[in-house]
């Protein structure tokens, strides 16, 4: 899919893989809408790669309809990266005994709603704004690509919301390219392993701590770039031949427990 001129939707695009995936879409010619909860953050980068920025709450269904009726004021709708989530560790039990120590039920819900639900919902909003687009050759009318992490196959101890999440974006990939296969939409998803963005903070401490990291890589080894994910993810939205996979991107990397 050629994708120089078309409006594209990158959710948590104001900073980390998101930013890489905005710019990535915007160097091949594609009108780039962020959409984030970070205002600043967004703003500048919309303004520097001539593209639009939309404050947007996932959880928001309002917000998600604004931004995918502002990015269609670009130019026809045919891209959206999610790649807005959160994640942190808490175990399923504490070490008291006590019901109240207990893996924390609101906050399970929040990852979830973020992560996965928020994907959905976008997923159905812009999809139903692609199926209003002309067909390009072939009847292909857009590409969407989630992003899951290799915790949806390795989740290590505390991540079981983190990975209830992302696994269940995996699993939705294929029915849901089922479902848009119809109108001409393709549905991937790209499951990052460790990636090297602003998270893991600067210095020598930092830098160490990322090295520990890199021992489950198995070449290179090191963490991997957002611009290496981002090229995948350009991939997927222009290879009109790449439908309902789920690829890992991660050096061949398997987690352990912790």
């Amino acid at each position: 899919m050629d994708i120089n001129g078309i409006s594209a939707i990158v959710t948590g695009g104001a900073s980390g893989i998101g930013e890489a995936c905005a710019r990535a879409l915007a160097a091949r010619g594609a009108k780039v809408l962020i959409a984030d909860v970070n205002d600043e953050k967004g703003n500048a980068l919309a303004t520097e790669i001539g593209g639009a920025f939309a404050h947007v709450d996932v959880t928001n269904t309002q917000d998600i309809i604004a931004a995918v009726e502002a990015a269609g004021e670009m130019g026809p709708l045919r891209a959206l990266v999610n790649s807005a989530g959160i994640g942190a560790a808490s175990r399923t039990i504490g070490k008291d005994g006590s019901y109240d120590s207990a893996f924390n039920l609101d906050y399970w819900r929040k990852v979830i709603d973020i992560n996965l639900t928020g994907t959905f919902d976008f997923i159905r909003i812009a999809a139903t704004a692609m199926s209003r687009t002309e067909p390009l050759e072939g009847g292909e009318r857009g590409a969407i690509v989630n992003m899951a992490s290799v915790a949806a196959f390795d989740g290590q101890i505390g991540q079981a919301a983190y990975s209830a999440s992302k696994g269940a974006v995996v699993g939705m990939t294929l029915p849901i390219a089922r479902d848009l296969a119809v109108v001409g939409i393709r549905v991937n998803t790209v499951a990052p392993g460790l990636i090297d963005t602003p998270i893991y903070g600067e210095g020598e401490g930092s830098e160490a701590f990322k090295a520990n990291l890199s021992k489950d890589v198995l070449f290179p080894k090191r963490l991997g770039y957002s611009s290496e994910l981002a090229s995948m993810v350009l991939q997927l939205v222009e290879n009109s031949y790449m439908n309902a996979q789920t690829i890992r991107v991660d050096g061949g990397a398997r987690l352990g427990p912790k």
